[in-house]
């Protein structure tokens, strides 16, 4: 699906899904190497840039938003940058692309638009719109990790786990998505530089200082998320521990006892046990072994 956003001398296409007969009319209309209308048809395994004479190719991934039910974990765009078009490839509705487009629509409409003199800066709007929704999507994660925090103290160390697991996917899918953003950028600056003109530098310079902000939050959420899971897995291995060690603590209090029963049990004539009086001596007898092996653990501080 095509559609064409125009204003003042700069064109806006953007290609969702797109057909060799539609990518056939793009390469006929913008005068676009074959060679790049054969990546247009199939997705790009990495992040990349590339410089023609009359234009520059860029591909991008982005992270999907972890509230949407899809398998896939980025989404592709492909920029195509002329000095006064702009073409955007992508291979599934991308949210705020989608949103971008009816903004671009309704300003061009009203004359409201300040795009620039040249598709630079239109591009510019884009990537910066795009990073603005990673952003958004990574601001709700704050609230999870407070979430988790609340549950690790509550005593809810069990459950947690899986939640801090869930959400130490979603992060690694983000920086997975984002990891080849830099070299690429600086790559589309060194010849964006020369593709447009000298005051176009702070334009690309504030594109990589966008996805600077992106990768400091990633960091940080990260290294929370970490001292989360440190944290509960040491309060889970304190509790494990402790249970262990009552445990430890039972079973020897009850060793004499077990042992004075087992005794007794023996297939022998004892000519101890002939009336019920002597029966509950020996069963007196296991009480008191069992209470003196447990003063004997108080007063060694092992309970």
């Amino acid at each position: 699906m095509i559609s064409k956003y125009s204003f003042n001398n700069i064109t806006w296409v953007d290609l969702q899904s797109p057909t060799p007969e539609e990518v056939s009319h793009l390469v006929e209309e913008f005068s676009l190497p074959k060679l790049m209308a054969e990546e247009f048809i199939s997705e790009t395994v990495r992040s990349k840039v590339d410089l023609y004479k009359d234009l520059i190719f860029l591909v991008l991934h982005f992270p999907v938003n972890r509230h949407l039910k899809n398998f896939k974990t980025e989404q592709e765009i492909d920029f195509v940058i002329g000095k006064n078009f702009l073409i955007t490839i992508h291979y599934e509705l991308i949210n705020p692309l989608h949103e971008f487009s009816k903004k671009f629509e309704m300003d061009a409409l009203l004359d409201k638009h300040n795009v620039g003199n040249h598709a630079g800066h239109l591009f510019y709007s884009v990537i910066k719109e795009l990073y603005k929704n990673v952003i958004t999507e990574l601001d709700t994660i704050n609230p999870d990790l407070k979430k988790i925090e609340h549950n690790i103290f509550e005593g809810r160390e069990k459950e947690t786990v899986k939640t801090i697991s869930n959400l130490n996917r979603h992060l690694l899918s983000y920086r997975q998505s984002l990891r080849f953003h830099y070299e690429t950028l600086k790559s589309f600056e060194s010849v964006g530089k020369k593709f447009f003109d000298p005051e176009f530098a702070f334009y690309l310079e504030s594109i990589i200082s966008e996805y600077n902000k992106i990768k400091n939050i990633l960091d940080n959420e990260k290294d929370v998320l970490t001292d989360l899971r440190e944290t509960n897995d040491s309060l889970l291995s304190s509790k494990t521990n402790e249970t262990m060690r009552v445990l430890t603590i039972m079973t020897f209090i009850i060793a004499p006892a077990t042992l004075l029963a087992s005794v007794f049990m023996m297939n022998t004539e004892f000519p101890l046990i002939r009336t019920f009086v002597e029966f509950y001596m020996i069963l007196g007898g296991m009480f008191l072994t069992s209470i003196a092996t447990f003063i004997f653990f108080k007063l060694k501080k092992w309970l």
